[in-house]
């Protein structure tokens, strides 16, 4: 890697695995299934058009469980990183809870969306949400009963793509932390940081799929692996 005293500007990717310690499962936890329903069958458009109740049914679990959870010491330490680190930093987070802004992180965008917002689809307001779904209450915006899950589905394009883009040209260093290297275009962003000469660093329990695209990885519980890498760059 990059001698950290070239380093200013950094992207951090965070990915399931560093929500796995606050309990949070993972999309595909229990072999995929949810209700003996495929996870694919409860997010994508086509499934929403198909049973709405259905699909407002399992985002409305998923939203209560998550307002359950607290942030752990990998959110803590990249909340402290984004604090006190002089540079840009940018945390893209392909992770659609609110750990990292309750952690204390303020410069977070959230590329799939989030549990805690909900998207009306007559006026595109999107507005902060932590109550059920499924009986079709009005927008606060526009009054329409045309409300959604403010998440990226299986098919639609992820949030500001452009500005991830942006953000790592400009970067220096550019850390995978908790992600299975597995989903596109999240995945691909090792690549992109290689091909533009960018210092890269892989953060994870055990290799990603993605791991080979990495100068250098670096294994074990988030918890443990984030606070020690957080501490050595503020270290200089």
């Amino acid at each position: 890697m990059a001698a950290m005293t070239n380093i200013r500007n950094i992207m951090i990717l965070t990915g399931a695995g560093i929500s796995a310690e606050s309990g949070i499962d993972t999309f595909r936890s229990e072999g995929g299934l949810w209700e003996q329903h495929r996870v694919e069958d409860v997010a994508t458009p086509e499934a929403f058009a198909c049973d709405p109740d259905l699909v407002l049914r399992f985002y409305d679990m998923r939203r209560a469980a998550i307002q359950t959870k607290q942030p752990n010491a990998a959110h803590e330490a990249l909340a402290r990183l984004d604090a006190e680190w002089p540079g840009e930093l940018l945390i893209v987070t392909q992770n659609v809870d609110d750990l990292h802004e309750r952690a204390g992180a303020k410069r977070v965008l959230h590329m799939h969306g989030e549990h805690l917002n909900a998207w009306c689809t007559a006026c595109d307001t999107r507005s902060p949400w932590t109550e059920p779904l499924i009986e079709r209450p009005p927008c606060p915006a526009c009054a329409e009963r045309a409300l959604r899950p403010d998440i990226v589905w299986f098919g639609e394009m992820p949030y500001r793509m452009d500005e991830i883009y942006d953000a790592l040209r400009e970067a220096d260093l550019f850390v995978s932390i908790g992600t299975s290297g597995a989903v596109y275009p999240a995945a691909g962003l090792v690549r992109n940081a290689r091909e533009l000469g960018i210092a890269t660093l892989e953060l994870n329990l055990e290799p990603s799929q993605g791991s080979r695209w990495f100068e250098e990885a670096r294994h074990g519980p988030a918890t443990q692996v984030v606070p020690a890498w957080v501490a050595e760059m503020l270290a200089g």
